[in-house]
Order: structure tokens, then sequence, then C-alpha cells
């Protein structure tokens, strides 16, 4: 089975990799090479995580959870390179990018496997945001560690 497309080797210019490795490198060293820990958060999973009315408008309700992952970033609520996976309707919420410190990285196919490719691309220095158990073996296995939605969102502040 070949390898998954984000865990190419950096060798090649960002132009040449695949979109997630691509961000992934410019989130770890555009926004500050001596950052210890990249966050890495499963959008549709914090998204999920509280009966918000999500369901009615995906799209809008990941863009809000970017603009407040965003704002908190600014305000160095965040610390470290921040990269959110969008996946399905979710991303046509936002187009990939870094914008504020945090990179979109839209999911080509499951929002998992990038969240895994990710993970096993950026080692042992990555903390994954997700509720998801599966999810977070797999990531725990190459090495990351994990932390659920609410340890987020905490950071952002009170619901809006």
């Amino acid at each position: 089975m070949a390898p998954h497309p984000v865990a190419v080797a950096d060798a090649r210019e960002p132009s040449q990799r695949p979109a997630a490795a691509a961000w992934l490198h410019v989130a770890r060293h555009g926004v500050g090479a001596n950052l210890p820990m990249m966050l890495l958060i499963d959008t549709a999973n914090v998204v999920g995580s509280r009966p918000t009315g999500w369901w009615r408008d995906r799209a809008g309700a990941t863009r809000q959870l970017v603009d407040r992952v965003r704002a908190a970033r600014a305000n160095q609520q965040l610390q470290g390179p921040v990269v959110m996976v969008l996946e399905g309707v979710a991303r046509q919420a936002m187009d990939e990018g870094l914008v504020d410190g945090v990179a979109i990285v839209h999911a080509t196919g499951g929002g998992d496997d990038t969240l895994v490719g990710l993970a096993e691309a950026a080692g042992e220095d990555v903390i994954l945001v997700s509720a998801d158990r599966a999810l977070g073996d797999r990531v725990r296995f190459a090495g990351g560690q994990v932390v659920g939605p609410a340890w987020l969102l905490g950071r952002l502040g009170a619901d809006r």
C-alpha cells in the first residue's frame, strides 16, 4: 500500500508537495520555527461536540469555529502553529491557507486519514484535538498527544 500523501518527505518545494503537507510545512515554519508543539484540530469533531444547531449549517458553524480559533491564536490564548482540517461540506466555509497563525487544510478523502497523515509528519510534536477514540489511538501510535474538544473550547471562552 502506498504511503499517505501527507507523509511525503519535506525535501521538495512546498508547491510540489501535496496540499496538506505544504500547509503543515507553512504552519510549522511560517508561524515560528522554535514553537514546540503543533495543535492539530479535528474541526468536524469539535463542531459536533456541542448541540448548538451546527447540523443546520455545517459550513457556518465551521466558519465560526475557525474565526474563534484565529482570534485565540492572535490573542495568544493558543500557542504554536495551529492546523484545522476541514472535510465534506465544511470545506465550503474556508479556503485552504494560512491566516492569523491558523492553517486550514481540506481533507480530500476522509478527514481522519488526513489528520493521521499530518500527525505522522509532525511526529511527537503534535497535539490532536478530538474526541474520536479510534482517531486518537492512531495519532498516539504516531507519537502525538490527544486532548478532547472541551480542552480547546475552554481556551476559546464562552460558546457563542
